[in-house]
């Protein structure tokens, strides 16, 4: 099954122009960031890092309650629209078990695979659907910034923090045996060497306008990339959710190269997997996410039924 937009969800609440007087009303800091960009609209400079962490801080804030939120140099600075799409169609994934009723509340368990010091996926889906969230993360300097903002925001009830000590696999290490979760989500490593990296950093820099990209945001290696790339990255994901399978409802990642989906179908149907693929576009920024389940339909109504239905 393949479902298709071309615009955000339609649930997402940026659709519209960034309200900068209410942002910065939100964010003071904001306020020396922000100008004109020449067509007659408020915008701050995104080849600058300290304006885009501040426009995140912002928003966080503004939009969806997040009072506390910063970001250590070096780490990846996520986009906040495109991140909380990729949030709505997987709840949409939950309401097609839930009488087209989207399930929240700590009821629905989430697992963040690689949540980085931004923290950006649990921080959005304890806000827009109060679910419960574990966020695993390898890098130690990013669980320390991720652990501050789940103290600083008083969230311990709805985020859990775990180290990933095996940096060879994903959920092995992470994934116990008495956890149940309904989703998974991941934004893999997309380049498949540093030197591949370094070169899709400049190229973004350029784009932005800055001459060089040693002081990007684009973030740290292991958030770039990986010998052979999200390729191979989702490949041992999708080898690994075999021992969870009983576990989880649904797994899923983001896709960036659409080439890669084909070759990771075939895996799936080999294994016997359910999947679907979502189509998502931010502006001219295409993506995909691709859920897998090993349950057949009528143990996922089961499972629906047990975790969502309770009265």
């Amino acid at each position: 099954m393949k479902i298709s937009n071309k615009a955000l969800h339609p649930r997402n609440k940026h659709h519209q122009p960034y309200d900068f007087a209410a942002l910065c009303a939100a964010v003071p800091a904001l306020t020396v960031f922000v100008r004109d960009n020449g067509y007659g609209m408020l915008s701050i400079d995104f080849a600058n890092p300290a304006a885009v962490k501040t426009l995140n801080q912002a928003l966080l804030k503004q939009i969806y309650s997040v009072e506390h939120w910063q970001l250590p140099d070096g780490f990846l600075c996520p986009a906040v629209p495109g991140r909380v799409d990729y949030l709505h169609y997987l709840a949409d994934l939950l309401a097609l078990l839930n009488k087209n009723k989207i399930p929240t509340g700590s009821k629905v368990q989430l697992l963040d695979t690689g949540c980085g010091a931004n923290l950006i996926y649990p921080l959005l889906a304890q806000a827009e659907y109060g679910w419960k969230v574990t966020a695993s993360e390898l890098d130690q300097e990013a669980v320390a910034a991720a652990e501050l903002l789940i103290e600083q925001n008083q969230l311990q009830h709805k985020i859990a923090l775990r180290q990933q000590h095996k940096p060879a696999h994903i959920f092995h290490g992470i994934i116990q045996p008495d956890d149940l979760f309904d989703l998974t989500l991941c934004n893999p490593p997309f380049h498949n060497s540093a030197e591949q990296a370094l070169a899709g950093s400049e190229r973004k820099a350029r784009n932005l306008g800055q001459k060089s990209a040693e002081l990007n945001f684009a973030g740290r290696s292991h958030e770039l990339w990986c010998d052979g790339g999200e390729a191979a990255f989702i490949r041992l994901m999708i080898e690994e959710s075999q021992s969870y399978a009983q576990q989880v409802l649904w797994f899923s990642s983001l896709v960036s190269k659409q080439e890669n989906v084909p070759a990771l179908q075939q895996q799936l149907n080999k294994l016997g997997a359910q999947h679907q693929l979502l189509d998502m576009q931010q502006g001219n920024k295409q993506s995909r996410i691709l859920a897998w389940s090993f349950m057949p339909d009528k143990q996922r109504q089961l499972w629906a039924q047990f975790r969502w239905q309770k009265k």
